[in-house]
């Protein structure tokens, strides 16, 4: 169906088999996966639906507001009608998703373009609205009678990654909004943005405030996140810098120090304080700015890993921030329980016969006859690895199915890689 065929229903062919690759390609299809992969609690079922949908034997699946719909087939031919339930997002939701997106003008330009920028769900979430389903947000109906998510709707889920790897609109449609109908929505708000003015004072009179002794109003709502971070001052003066005194460099550490502020703001509005950086964490997140030559090098030498090591340090970062830096560093024994759960991962996995022939070593399962590694964090998510030139380099995003990260670790260098 044409993508721009804008309607209360889009109804999409059904796609071929997928083997031999990764589920999912784009940003908002891998995304999803992650979304579906991190909330699931019955990874069996996830696993018969991941080996259904890669087999292509999900047909046409049709996209409405609060439903997903198509039929499954099972290995012996049986067809199932199969349809999950995603709650709609309320007036008032949408109100603050709009209102955020009228707020930065390069939401704005992207959606009006028809373009659907990742950045989008983590500014959603920062004014309350989750897009990505949570966990319990997606509620099963199969034909096949079970009284939970079973492998067919388990297998129209993951082919609904494919779908928003042809148009990632598909999740707006899903919680209730039309194409057309958010661009409409978006071109009244930008042509009609005029802040209303108020005839009443500010403030209220001294001598009521005084007299209503120790009867204090509520404390006003703490401010809301500004759009963008603050633009620290130029140190283009006329005044000879002080011995020791590198300006570029303190520019650059000034400006990457409001990004990092700006972040930390939101997590405190959110009730959600990450954890304090260490020195070497910190020289990494600096250098994922990409500062100038010297700053760089300076960063290289100050953190110990030298250029090559800094820019592997730099390519976890992007992918998973301090926890991606753990996973690049630790090489630690998996023992008792978390050596049960990862052994028993890698069983479901795959079936017998697909299964591939991995070596352990401490939370590192390498593959034999291949450049492609496993490696588990502390939270029981895989992280894809592929030796580059001799070094090992992080592939790819994290997930709780170790097939979907071995085939990201076996796409070419750049395929599934951070941007």
């Amino acid at each position: 169906m044409n993508r721009h065929d804008d309607g209360p229903e889009r109804t999409f062919a059904a796609l071929p088999p997928a083997r031999g690759k990764a589920f999912a390609q784009s940003w908002w299809g891998r995304a999803w996966l992650k979304a579906l992969e991190d909330t699931a609690l019955d990874l069996a079922q996830l696993k018969t639906g991941r080996r259904l949908a890669r087999a292509g034997a999900v047909g046409a699946v049709s996209v409405r507001p609060g439903r997903l719909t198509a039929v499954v087939q099972d290995r012996d031919g049986t067809a199932r009608r199969a349809d999950v339930l995603l709650s709609e997002l309320t007036p008032a939701q949408w109100d603050r998703f709009l209102d955020m997106a009228v707020e930065r003008a390069g939401h704005v330009a992207a959606l009006l373009d028809r373009d659907m920028p990742p950045h989008l769900v983590e500014d959603a979430a920062a004014a309350g609205v989750e897009l990505l389903p949570g966990i319990g947000d997606l509620e099963p109906e199969c034909g096949c009678d079970a009284w939970d998510h079973c492998g067919h709707t388990a297998a129209l889920c993951y082919e609904v990654a494919r779908l928003l790897d042809q148009d990632p609109f598909v999740l707006l449609l899903m919680r209730g909004r039309t194409e057309s109908a958010l661009l409409e929505d978006l071109q009244a708000r930008t042509g009609a943005s005029v802040v209303a003015e108020s005839d009443e004072p500010a403030g209220v009179d001294a001598a009521e405030a005084y007299a209503a002794g120790d009867i204090l109003p509520p404390l006003p709502a703490p401010p809301g996140l500004p759009a963008e971070p603050g633009t620290p001052p130029a140190l283009d003066t006329a005044t000879p810098p002080a011995p020791g005194i590198d300006p570029p460099a303190l520019e650059y550490l000034a400006a990457r120090t409001a990004v990092h502020a700006h972040r930390l703001l939101a997590q405190a509005l959110e009730g959600a304080l990450a954890a304090e950086l260490t020195a070497g964490q910190d020289a990494v997140r600096l250098a994922a700015g990409d500062p100038a030559r010297e700053v760089a090098d300076r960063l290289a030498d100050g953190s110990g890993r030298g250029p090559e090591g800094l820019a592997t340090a730099v390519r976890a970062w992007r992918l998973g921030g301090p926890d991606a830096l753990s996973v690049l560093d630790e090489e630690r024994p998996v023992e008792g329980e978390a050596l049960a759960r990862a052994r028993a991962a890698l069983e479901a996995a795959w079936d017998a016969d697909e299964r591939p022939r991995l070596a352990a070593r401490d939370n590192r399962w390498t593959t034999a006859g291949s450049a492609a590694q496993l490696r588990l964090g502390r939270d029981g998510r895989w992280w894809p690895y592929r030796r580059e030139q001799g070094r090992w380099q992080p592939a790819g995003e994290p997930t709780r199915d170790p097939a979907t990260a071995l085939a990201t670790a076996k796409l070419p260098p750049g395929d599934g890689d951070a941007r």
